[in-house]
């Protein structure tokens, strides 16, 4: 993964609303939930929900499908995936974690 691309999904989910709307995605699983039930989930008005589903589309970390008048919204799990292994795989590669937690039992 590209810093860049980190830094489009980081800043995306650095608004409380578009978190809070991504974790209702990924707990929803892989069928997602349609747009008026994650209306009624976060009790946001119709147009601020599409304004913040669409930073979160443009970052890689939703999609939408419709199915025949419903509009579904889903996690991009593989993005996720991609995102949070991109920030644990940098864990501790200076040593920093092993410092942290002798200082913390101390």
């Amino acid at each position: 993964m590209k810093i860049e691309l980190a830094a489009s999904q980081l800043e995306s989910l650095g608004n409380p609303t578009r978190l809070r709307l991504y974790r209702a995605l990924v707990r929803a699983g892989v069928g997602g939930l349609p747009v008026g039930g994650l209306q009624q989930k976060l009790n946001i008005p119709a147009s601020t929900l599409s304004h913040h589903c669409r930073k979160l589309i443009d970052a890689g970390l939703v999609t939408q499908e419709r199915t025949g008048t419903t509009l579904i919204c889903r996690a991009n799990y593989k993005a996720m995936t991609s995102l949070v292994g991109y920030l644990a795989d940098e864990c501790c590669a200076d040593g920093a974690c092993e410092e942290r937690r002798e200082t913390a039992e101390a």
